[in-house]
C-alpha cells in the first residue's frame, strides 16, 4: 500500500482511519510521522513520504506525532490473513520473541537464517527485526511512563531495554521528549481531563488503578465497526470455570506469560476495548497486550471482510444487520487445541465440564482478589503426565487427547503465532481422532487462519439450510469459494443466525 503514492495521498487528505496501521505518513518539513487520520491539516503532497511501519519511520529519522500518536494505532491487518515468513515474523515480534530470544531465536522459530529473516523484513517493512522490536519497546515504555508511577529504571527494563541510557535515548529520539517530560505531559493531560467533562476524560490514554498496585487500565483500539455480541458471547458461553469468567460486564481470564501469571479483564466499549491487566512482572505487558488483541481479533479489517461477504446475495443481509463481526480466538494455542478435543461431539456445557476437571486436577493455582479465577489452564507438559484412566472420556477420546498433549509437550507439534498453517493442519490431521471439524476449528481460532471453514459443523449446516445454501459439505465448500479469504468470518455470520448463548452478550 505505501508504494501507491496517489492512494496514500488521497487517504491522508480524507483523514481515512481505515488505513491507520496500514501505512504511515512522514512529513519532510516537520520531521514527524503520523497516522493517515491525523486531525491536523494535511501537508502538501510533495512533503509526504510513506512507510509501511512505525519502525521504518523511526529508522528514517522521523519522530512520532504528539497529536495523533501513530504508535498506538491498530496493527496492520496484513499479518492476520497471511502465513508467509514476514507475517509469521511480525506475529512473533509482537509476542516479544526478539526481546526474549534475540534475532537468532526469532530466526530459529521460523526455520530460516537470521540473514534471510532480516532481508525479508527489510524488503517489505523497511526495517529489520531489531528496529521493529525497538519500536515496540518504545511504545511499551510510553504506556508505562504515562499510565504508571513506576520509577524510570524499572520501566526501562520492563519495556525490554538493555540499559537506562538506551531507554532514555530511544524515548527522546522517538517522541522528542525525555521520559520525565513525557510523564509530566501525561500527568497534566490527566489533570485537565479530570476537571473536564466525562467525554473529555474518556480520551486519556489509561492509568494505574488508584489503590491497586500493579494493575494497569488501558484502551485497546480497533478498526470500526466491531460487533461485540458473538465475540464476547462466545468467550463467555464457553468459559472454563476457574480460568475464565464473565463478571461486571467484562470477560476475565488468567494468562500464562513468560515471567509469571497474569489476569486480564476485557470490556467492550463503543470506540475501544477496555483492558485491565494485573501482571506478576511488568516485563510481560507487551506480550499480554499482543495476546489480548489476538484473542479479540482487534487488528482485523472489518470493512474489507464485510465488503467481500456482501457480494453474496444470501450473506449480504446478515452482514448488513450486524456488521463488524470478529473471530473469537485464543491467548494460548495449545490450550485451545486441548479444549477443541474436549468439545468433540458434545455440548458446550459438557465441554466446559471436562475442561474444568482438567483445570482443578492439573492447573496451576493463581490469586485473583477481584474475582473467581483460580487457575492457569494446564500446560501440555502437565497434561502429558496425567493418567489416561483418570479422564472421564470415551477411550478413543482419551487416545486423541493424550497423543495431542504428548506431541505438544515434546514440540513434535507446534501451535503458535509462528505456525505455518498448512503444515500445522497436516500434522493435526495425522493425529488419531482429528477429523476436518477439529482441524479447522483449531485453524480458525488458534492458528488465526481467516479462511478456515467448517462445512460439517451442525450449526453451520442448519444456517446454510435456512438460507438456501447447499447442504452437502462438498457443494457447500464449492459455493463458499466466493467468500475466500474470509470464510472464517462467514462462519461467524452463519453461526449468528441461531439463538445460542454464544451469539449474545451475557446479561
Amino acid at each position: 500500500m505505501h508504494t501507491d503514492t496517489e492512494s496514500c495521498v488521497r487517504a491522508v487528505q480524507a483523514k481515512d482511519a481505515r488505513f491507520d496501521g496500514v501505512f504511515f505518513t512522514a512529513v519532510l518539513t516537520t520531521g514527524i510521522y503520523c497516522r493517515p487520520s491525523c486531525p491536523v491539516v494535511p501537508p502538501k503532497p510533495r512533503n509526504m513520504r510513506f512507510y509501511p511501519s512505525a519502525a521504518a519511520c523511526q529508522q528514517a529519522g522521523y519522530r512520532a506525532c504528539k497529536r495523533c500518536r501513530p504508535d498506538t494505532t491498530p496493527g496492520s491487518p496484513q499479518w492476520n490473513h497471511r502465513a508467509d515468513l514476514v507475517a509469521r515474523a511480525m506475529r512473533l515480534v509482537a509476542d516479544g520473541i526478539v526481546d526474549r530470544e534475540g534475532v537468532t531465536g526469532l530466526a530459529t522459530r521460523l526455520g530460516y537464517s537470521a540473514r534471510q529473516v532480516e532481508r525479508q523484513l527489510l524488503a517489505e517493512l523497511g526495517a529489520g527485526p531489531l528496529a521493529l522490536a525497538r519500536a515496540q519497546r518504545a511504545q511499551t515504555a510510553r504506556i508505562l511512563i504515562e499510565t504508571t508511577e513506576l520509577p524510570m529504571a524499572e520501566i526501562a527494563f520492563a519495556a525490554g531495554f538493555a540499559s537506562i541510557r538506551t531507554f532514555n535515548d530511544t524515548v527522546r529520539e522517538v517522541y522528542a521528549l525525555a521520559p520525565g517530560e513525557l510523564r509530566t505531559r501525561a500527568t497534566a493531560t490527566r489533570a485537565t481531563a479530570t476537571r473536564a467533562t466525562a467525554t473529555r476524560a474518556a480520551r486519556t490514554p489509561g492509568r494505574t488503578e488508584a489503590g491497586t498496585p500493579g494493575v494497569l487500565s488501558l484502551r485497546l483500539p480497533f478498526r470500526a465497526p466491531l460487533n461485540p455480541s458473538n465475540l464476547f458471547g462466545h468467550l463467555a458461553a464457553t468459559a472454563v470455570p476457574g480460568v475464565e469468567e464473565w463478571r461486571d460486564g467484562a470477560y476475565r481470564r488468567t494468562l500464562r506469560l513468560p515471567h509469571g501469571p497474569g489476569v486480564v479483564a476485557l470490556t467492550p466499549a463503543p470506540d475501544h476495548i477496555g483492558c485491565r491487566l494485573a501482571l506478576t512482572d511488568q516485563r510481560d505487558l507487551t506480550v499480554a497486550i499482543s495476546r489480548c488483541r489476538r484473542l479479540l481479533d482487534l487488528d482485523a479489517d472489518p470493512v474489507a471482510v464485510d465488503e467481500q461477504l456482501r457480494t453474496d446475495e444470501l450473506l449480504a443481509p446478515l452482514v448488513d444487520k450486524a456488521p463488524g463481526r470478529r473471530v473469537p480466538r485464543t491467548v494460548d494455542e495449545p490450550e485451545f487445541a486441548v479444549r477443541a478435543v474436549l468439545g468433540q461431539q458434545v455440548s458446550t456445557a459438557a465441554a466446559r465440564t471436562h475442561a474444568a476437571r482438567l483445570v482443578r486436577a492439573h492447573g496451576e493455582p493463581v490469586d485473583d482478589p477481584e474475582g473467581g479465577l483460580t487457575h492457569l489452564f494446564p500446560s501440555p507438559e502437565a497434561l502429558a503426565a496425567l493418567d489416561p484412566e483418570s479422564l472421564a472420556l470415551p477411550r478413543s477420546r482419551r487416545t486423541t487427547l493424550t497423543t495431542l498433549v504428548r506431541q505438544l509437550a515434546d514440540s513434535t507439534l507446534k501451535l503458535g503465532p509462528d505456525s505455518d498453517w498448512d503444515e500445522a493442519r497436516a500434522r493435526l490431521t495425522a493425529l488419531p481422532g482429528f477429523g476436518p471439524w477439529t482441524v479447522e476449528v483449531i485453524a480458525m481460532r488458534a492458528l488465526g487462519d481467516p479462511d478456515a471453514f467448517l462445512p460439517t459443523d451442525l450449526g453451520i449446516r442448519r444456517a446454510a439450510q435456512g438460507l438456501g445454501l447447499p447442504s452437502t459439505p462438498a457443494a457447500f465448500t464449492a459455493r463458499a469459494a466466493a467468500w475466500r479469504p474470509w470464510r472464517a468470518y462467514a462462519v461467524q455470520y452463519l453461526w449468528a443466525t441461531d439463538d445460542h448463548p454464544i451469539n449474545h452478550l451475557p446479561a
